[in-house]
């Protein structure tokens, strides 16, 4: 047997989506929709403005680093001082 999922938005989530749409100048469907879009692409494409301060102060900090190799260095770490 299906049941049906039923779904209410809040009215504050709601006002809250149609000033991010107009923030950004769409519309709150298009808003929507790029959404949608993006969860079907796993892609999330933010503006460095909108993230929050702390966020914002930490974006690109890694940039550049190669840390494909700092997992084995943490791993001898580990076992150095559990040893």
């Amino acid at each position: 047997m299906q049941t049906k999922l039923t779904l209410r938005m809040d009215s504050e989530l709601i006002e809250e989506a149609k000033k991010i749409a107009e923030h950004r100048n769409v519309s709150l469907s298009r808003l929507v929709a790029d959404f949608f879009n993006a969860l079907s692409k796993r892609e999330f494409s933010v503006e460095i403005g909108d993230l929050p301060p702390r966020t914002r102060s930490l974006y690109g900090a890694l940039e550049g680093r190669a840390l494909a190799g700092e997992k084995d260095d943490y791993l001898e770490f580990l076992e150095k001082k559990y040893s």
